[in-house]
């Protein structure tokens, strides 16, 4: 099998296109993994084990449950209660909802390593608990697990590709179709692979200098 040139060409549109809808996948369920991880982090620290247990519980389920279960779950099984997104939106549910369950620990280790004097000295100036959480402590737990969240997107967007088993127009996808169509696979499928390791290996060593220089 050799490299066909006019077969690679004519995929790039197609590729470009299935870029977009994994960029958008990836940003999006990020988003959503961080807004939802954060609750989590939050909800398994309260005070309250009503709140503590089932939120933990929640979360190791997801943790220990393959992606690719919980996507065909979202897509195939809710419908029948009457619950239906698209088959986008129902990609970015199963990668954010996924990956809150990580970035919550991630969120844990960057609280527990804020400094106990913080919470000290909030409690002498008689702050109260919720302002103590958003004013001193999250804005420095966040600034020291960045790195650890920018890995996660990467992560996910390795993961994205998952998408495509429930029809989402992605990369993958795309390659799928393309090689249905002109019975071409090596092209497409090189293509969207080189696709990953130029965004990825990229963003992985920002990460890796961004880590270094918060550490100092």
């Amino acid at each position: 099998m050799t490299w066909n040139w006019d077969v690679a060409r004519d995929f790039l549109p197609e590729l470009l296109d299935g870029l977009l809808i994994t960029l958008q996948a990836t940003a999006l369920g990020s988003v959503l993994a961080f807004a939802l991880g954060l609750v989590w982090a939050l909800a398994l620290r309260s005070p309250t084990r009503f709140v503590r247990w089932p939120v933990g519980v929640f979360v190791e389920f997801i943790r220990n449950t393959p992606l690719l279960v919980q996507l065909f779950f979202f897509y195939w099984v809710l419908p029948s209660w009457d619950i239906k997104f698209s088959a986008l939106t129902t990609g970015v549910i199963a990668l954010g909802l996924h990956y809150s369950t990580y970035v919550a620990e991630v969120y844990r280790a960057g609280i527990d390593g804020v400094p106990v004097g913080q919470w000290e000295a909030a409690t002498a100036l008689n702050m109260a608990r919720g302002r103590t959480w958003f004013v001193v402590i999250l804005p420095q737990a966040i600034r020291r697990v960045v790195p650890a969240l920018g890995n996660y997107v990467i992560a996910m967007l390795k993961d994205s590709p998952m998408i495509a088993l429930i029809g989402v127009a992605d990369m993958l996808q795309k390659a799928r179709s393309e090689g249905a169509t002109s019975f071409q696979y090596i092209e497409p499928y090189t293509m969207v692979g080189i696709a990953f390791i130029l965004i990825s290996y990229p963003a992985s060593l920002l990460m890796r200098a961004l880590e270094r220089r918060l550490g100092h």
